[in-house]
């Protein structure tokens, strides 16, 4: 699977933005897709995730506030995010988590997209 994402860019606070995240190759059932980011000197963290049957998870820091979706091939993933706060500034990155079975998944990555909120 290969990972292509878009979207990012200069915002103001409050403003809004919309990633996307295009997969080549197949998307199977027991993939979930998500958002991670990372600050500069932080860690990598989730932000939002969605499962084949649309079930969604987020992080506590972007609830209400952004949302993740997928077209019905549920092999592009969007990331709608609204009220964007200063501290949203990071490399957001797109990525599939594979169920391999026995305990154990693969994760792909793609290549980040840079967020930035500033005034």
């Amino acid at each position: 699977v290969q990972l292509q994402a878009s979207g990012g860019g200069l915002v103001q606070p409050g403003g809004s933005l919309r990633l996307s995240c295009a997969a080549s190759g197949s998307i199977f059932s027991v993939d979930v897709m998500g958002w991670y980011r990372q600050a500069p000197g932080k860690q990598r963290e989730l932000v939002a995730a969605i499962t084949h049957d649309d079930t969604t998870n987020y992080s506590d820091s972007v609830k209400g506030r952004f949302t993740i979706s997928r077209d019905n091939a549920k092999t592009t993933v969007y990331l709608q995010m609204n009220s964007l706060k200063p501290e949203d500034t990071a490399v957001y990155f797109c990525n599939v988590d594979r169920n391999l079975g026995g305990g154990r998944s693969y994760a792909y990555w793609g290549q980040g997209t840079l967020v930035t909120v500033s005034s």
